[in-house]
């Protein structure tokens, strides 16, 4: 029994093993590799850099108020095209009380400026015309002119020396140009009285027009109301990012005011982006560009390259540079907004219909570039070729190739063993 056992076991030991060995013989017998082949293709080769950026208006304005106070009514909502002057919206002013005083302040002692300018120059007129800040040089010109005629006579009957005689001229002339300067003085005395009076009255105007439009939101001489805000050119309304009720501040030396609409020509688009500095200096103004738009499939967008920033920016370890590119005007009816993130081709250089196989069918030695021909079944010899420009995928075949024949596609051994399992 126990035999008979251990021949049972010992056949069943030797069939298994047979049966291993079979196994991995058929595992080791792989079928032969068929490689495929390709042809040489005539197509565009274009290198080119990318850049990414959004669409932005060439012209964007933020419309401000010259008054503060609270948005009583809007007139015009995002999407709107508006003129130069139109109204956008009306601002109902709430003055503050220390404002009010303050102008009410500086209105009364610019019109005690004005009067007392005023009493100057009546005063002034007064002398000029009587001529009383002149009576006196007068008077002494008067005098020496006298004695000078007196001194002559006695000069002739020879009592008084020549030497005496020129300081009695002198003395008269000296007389003579005080009195012509104190005659100019007073004319410009009143000319002064009258400048004086001018510029107070320019004063209280000012302050009279400052109370009125504090008060009212308008002056009486001024045709434009300043609590009416207009638009500043013609365009779109891209944003109204306030609501009717909402308090507006001015815009003035020290604040920036509140924005009560955003207003753009959006007819006139760039593009505004940034390029890694490995491209940048391959770039140069008037490179066409083609744009892609990330809300827009399927269409493509022409550009010029018009700014190249001088200075980049360090952005998360890299060095970029800002550009910009005039999108030229499309006849397709999609519309483009402000805002849209987008893409930029822009075409370093360009190679049209030109004999191109894809790069991974290169074989690289010394320096040189060869592919595999295909010359019989499964087949192959080595030609050197002449490539050209890459676009990174394609490249093109300067000589060595043309279109008739028909070279190995060198595919990747780990890639081929994935696809069979």
């Amino acid at each position: 029994m126990k035999k008979g056992c251990l021949i049972f076991a010992l056949l069943a030991i030797a069939v298994m093993s047979v049966g291993l060995v079979y196994y991995f013989v058929q595992q080791n017998q792989s079928d032969p590799v068929v490689y495929e082949y390709t042809k040489p293709k005539l197509q565009d080769v274009i290198k080119k850099a990318v850049a990414s950026g959004s669409i932005k208006p060439r012209k964007e304005v933020n419309i401000k108020p010259q008054v503060s106070g609270v948005i009583e009514k809007l007139y015009v909502e995002p999407g709107q095209m508006v003129k130069k002057g139109q109204r956008l919206a009306l601002i109902k002013l709430i003055p503050s009380e220390v404002n009010i005083n303050s102008a009410t302040s500086n209105l009364e002692l610019t019109k005690l400026r004005y009067n007392d300018a005023k009493r100057e120059l009546d005063r002034q007129r007064r002398v000029n015309s009587e001529q009383l800040d002149v009576q006196q040089a007068q008077t002494s010109y008067t005098v020496a002119t006298t004695e000078l005629a007196r001194q002559q006579t006695l000069n002739e009957q020879g009592v008084v020396s020549d030497q005496e005689l020129l300081q009695f001229k002198l003395d008269a002339e000296l007389k003579k140009n005080v009195l012509d300067n104190i005659k100019i003085t007073s004319a410009n005395a009143v000319a002064q009285a009258e400048t004086e009076v001018t510029i107070r009255q320019e004063e209280l105007a000012a302050a009279t027009n400052n109370l009125q439009l504090l008060r009212e939101g308008k002056t009486s001489n001024s045709k434009q109301v300043a609590n009416v805000v207009n638009s500043t050119m013609n365009g779109m309304v891209l944003d109204v990012p306030i609501e009717e009720g909402s308090s507006v501040i001015e815009r003035n030396n020290f604040n920036e005011g509140t924005n009560i609409a955003t207003v753009a020509n959006m007819s006139s688009l760039i593009f505004e982006g940034s390029i890694d500095e490995s491209d940048v200096g391959k770039l140069k103004v008037g490179m066409p560009l083609v744009l892609k738009v990330g809300a827009i499939d399927n269409e493509e967008f022409d550009g010029v390259l018009e700014f190249i920033a001088p200075k980049g920016t360090t952005e998360e370890g890299t060095v970029n540079f800002k550009i910009k590119a005039a999108i030229k005007n499309s006849s397709s009816e999609t519309f483009l907004r402000a805002g849209y993130s987008a893409n930029a081709d822009i075409i370093l250089e360009k190679r049209e219909l030109v004999v191109a196989i894809n790069e991974r069918d290169i074989l690289l030695k010394e320096d040189k570039s060869f592919v595999e021909k295909v010359v019989g079944d499964q087949e192959f010899e080595e030609v050197e070729i002449e490539t050209g420009l890459s676009d990174g995928l394609m490249v093109q075949v300067v000589s060595g190739l043309d279109t008739t024949v028909q070279i190995k596609m060198q595919t990747d051994p780990g890639a081929e063993e994935e696809k069979e399992d």
